[in-house]
């Protein structure tokens, strides 16, 4: 007879042949079994069922549920077709759906249906928060956490991306179906293991962007499954979302800028090709930390790299053009995006709104948003943390003062307005530098279907 034993985020195949052929499994010298990676259970066990194999289950943990939905929510069309694309791909596969659509109750259909205990990962401690309500009171039972101080584990648990990686050698039997939140994170060098160390036959992936700068999303039908299903902002806008206007403004330097600017950007750009660095290729960045550090003319080099991206991030002009924005929607919720803390505290001081950025504590920041929807505030700024992961209804107007050149970026900021309420038209503007390296920025990042 052989046992089937999970061993620290591995499964144990004892009692078996050397020579018995099973996916993703080898000997192991030391333990004189065969030895596979979590993931390959459910393969595993279909090859000993397929080859009429005595075996014993010992590595499962999991157990099937009977909670049903305490609160039932009429799904939409597409959230039906979703749960249907990732049933017939055997309860594995990533649903790619854009900022409030509704991900959320695909996984809570699918949650329903499988009746396996369940574990969520979601990147930030926000969304553990939000997956935490959502469940408990969609299921009418306590959930479990583990992460932020918490470690109590339940037929429903939530956790960070952080915590399952390093908690999944202990947790991978625990559960029947794991729901990566913001899967796009997933296929990291360390978190990719929060996939790798589980045992559980289903997995289900939610994202609104599934691509990545350095196009680790191949690894994703390894870790999770194929995309089953894709609906694109376009496609939604109107029915389902509400409806949207881009607007790009090109903003001209002031004289005195584009003279400092030209000089600096001229040092920079001189030393980078004095070394030889391509700062095209994802090495060049590091190459020119790296090189810039060793003398004096490269920390100058330096210094002009952060002078003109400085400028071209807050151009007087851009600043200016702020004003009026907020002017013309002072009867608006509007949420100011850069690229960086300082600018966004140097708007926030002249035009006295309140800021959030990673600094910000929890408290604070909820009463931030609370006063944006309330209408307490007309604006807010911030950095990168409302990139993904806040539910804000009533805010309809996004302005992207700065930003990286990140498609799933530029997505997930016009994505924050686009949450649907009656009467809405939300409306982006993309405020761009012109003549300066932002325009190759806003070049690579609206290269989107949403954005044409």
């Amino acid at each position: 007879m052989i046992d089937l034993v999970f061993a620290s985020g591995t499964l144990e195949v004892r009692g078996a042949a050397r020579a018995l052929a099973l996916p993703s499994c080898a000997w192991d010298e030391r333990t004189a079994c065969l030895r596979a990676p979590g993931q390959a259970y459910a393969a595993i066990v279909r090859a000993l069922i397929a080859s009429k194999t005595p075996y014993e289950d010992l590595a499962r943990r999991y157990g099937e549920r009977e909670g049903a939905l305490f609160v039932h929510k009429t799904p939409r069309p597409f959230q039906e077709e979703a749960l249907s694309a990732w049933t017939s791909n055997g309860g594995r596969g990533v649903v790619v759906l854009p900022t409030g659509a509704g991900k959320t109750h695909v996984a809570v259909m699918a949650i329903a249906a499988k009746k396996r205990d369940t574990l969520v990962v979601a990147p930030t401690l926000d969304l553990v928060r939000q997956w935490y309500d959502l469940l408990r009171a969609t299921f009418g039972e306590e959930v479990g956490l583990v992460g932020g101080g918490e470690h109590d584990v339940r037929s429903l648990t939530v956790t960070t991306y952080d915590s399952a990686h390093l908690q999944m050698a202990n947790l991978g039997a625990r559960f029947g179906l794991v729901v990566f939140d913001e899967v796009h994170h997933l296929p990291g060098p360390a978190y990719a293991h929060a996939a790798r160390l589980s045992i559980a036959p289903f997995r289900l992936g939610l994202t609104a962007t599934p691509e990545r700068a350095d196009g680790r999303e191949s690894l994703l039908t390894e870790l999770v499954g194929d995309t089953v299903y894709r609906k694109d902002i376009k496609d939604l806008a109107g029915e389902y979302l509400a409806e949207y206007e881009v607007e790009q403004v090109a903003v001209s330097l002031m004289p005195d800028e584009r003279v400092l600017y030209d000089e600096e950007r001229g040092i920079y750009r001189g030393f980078v090709k004095s070394c030889g660095i391509r700062m095209s290729q994802k090495s060049g960045w590091g190459q020119f930390v790296m090189m810039s550090s060793r003398t004096a003319e490269g920390q100058r080099a330096m210094r002009a790299y952060r002078i003109q991206r400085a400028l071209s991030f807050a151009a007087r002009g851009k600043l200016d053009y702020l004003g009026h924005l907020l002017v013309e929607h002072k009867d608006d919720r509007a949420i100011v995006f850069t690229q960086d803390n300082a600018t966004a505290y140097e708007i926030a001081r002249r035009f006295l709104c309140p800021i959030i950025t990673h600094q910000t504590k929890v408290k604070e920041r909820s009463h931030i948003l609370r006063g944006l929807a309330e209408g307490t505030y007309g604006a807010i700024i911030t950095s990168k943390v409302l990139n993904e992961g806040v539910d804000v209804p009533d805010a309809n107007v996004a302005v992207v003062l700065s930003g990286s050149g990140s498609v799933r970026e530029h997505v997930q900021r016009l994505g924050r307005v686009l949450r649907k309420k009656e009467g809405k038209r939300a409306v982006l503007y993309e405020l761009v530098t012109e003549d300066t390296g932002e325009s190759y920025t806003s070049e690579r990042r609206r290269e989107h279907s949403a954005y044409r």
